[in-house]
């Protein structure tokens, strides 16, 4: 799939007549999350303009990870269909994904209810955001974050057959959102766990299919730079959105009032 993106970075309409039209997202200007999602805390989403890479602050990076489905007699599609239905219990504990009643289509918000690493001895900190489902055809989709979530950028998910096999894939290209969240990425785990993350996904993957996960991880720094001029990034930083609210939440719940 071929990423489409204005100057400004945000996501841009398939061309006019193109006959993939109706696999892009429409374009939005901020966001909106509709319907109940069960036990998901829906925060930092709503409102949310979408941020690409060339929004985020920190150093670029091209991730892929990849899974051979060796011996699998399973097309493509066959597989994509399974993971698009099975994504929210692919995801480890914690990083989880609440996808809407419609399931992965295009213009659909997912919530994201995850935990970062613990910093400077506190305890792992909780961050509520979500991601827009950008593109999605029957062997792939992809996801763009909005303001506030720790990365800026896409992820593309997608089962392709080389060589008679059929593989399953992961893609992410993105920086860091704002300064906090750069320095949490290189110095204090978030990095490493972001990887795991993807990690347990594709071997999830694996175990369903009863081959070894042998998974393999390319990295590529696009751009080593900071951004400084997107340090203001700083303002919506969902984690410290989700910490500083926590209070009124626990507020409302003890008064039964919905937060």
């Amino acid at each position: 799939m071929t990423e489409q993106m204005s100057e400004s970075g945000t996501s841009a309409a398939a061309p006019q007549g193109a006959r993939d039209a109706a696999n892009w997202a429409q374009p939005v200007t901020k966001l909106t999350v509709e319907g109940e999602r069960a036990g998901a805390l829906n925060l930092n989403v709503d409102g949310r303009g979408l941020t690409g890479p060339l929004q985020g602050f920190g150093a670029l990076w091209q991730k892929t990870y990849r899974l051979p489905l060796a011996g699998v007699q399973a097309t493509p599609a066959e597989v994509m269909a399974w993971w698009k239905a099975h994504l929210p219990e692919l995801m480890p504990d914690d990083s989880r994904f609440y996808p809407s009643m419609t399931g992965v289509k295009p213009g659909e918000v997912v919530l994201i209810n995850a935990t970062l690493p613990a910093m400077f001895g506190a305890p792992p900190m909780p961050v509520s955001t979500g991601v827009l489902i950008l593109y999605a055809d029957d062997e792939s989709f992809s996801v763009m974050t909005p303001d506030g979530h720790p990365e800026s950028g896409f992820n593309t998910f997608s089962a392709l057959e080389e060589e008679g096999v059929t593989f399953c894939q992961i893609q992410s290209l993105a920086r860091a959102n704002d300064p906090v969240y750069e320095f949490g990425f290189r110095y204090m785990g978030g990095g490493a766990q972001q990887e795991q993350i993807w990690r347990h996904v594709l071997s999830q993957i694996a175990r369903h299919y009863d081959v070894e996960p042998a998974i393999d991880v390319r990295k590529l720094c696009v751009d080593s730079r900071m951004q400084w001029s997107k340090a203001g990034n700083l303002w919506h930083n969902a984690v410290i959105r989700t910490t500083l609210t926590a209070p009124v939440r626990w507020t409302k719940k003890a008064l039964g009032r919905k937060p």
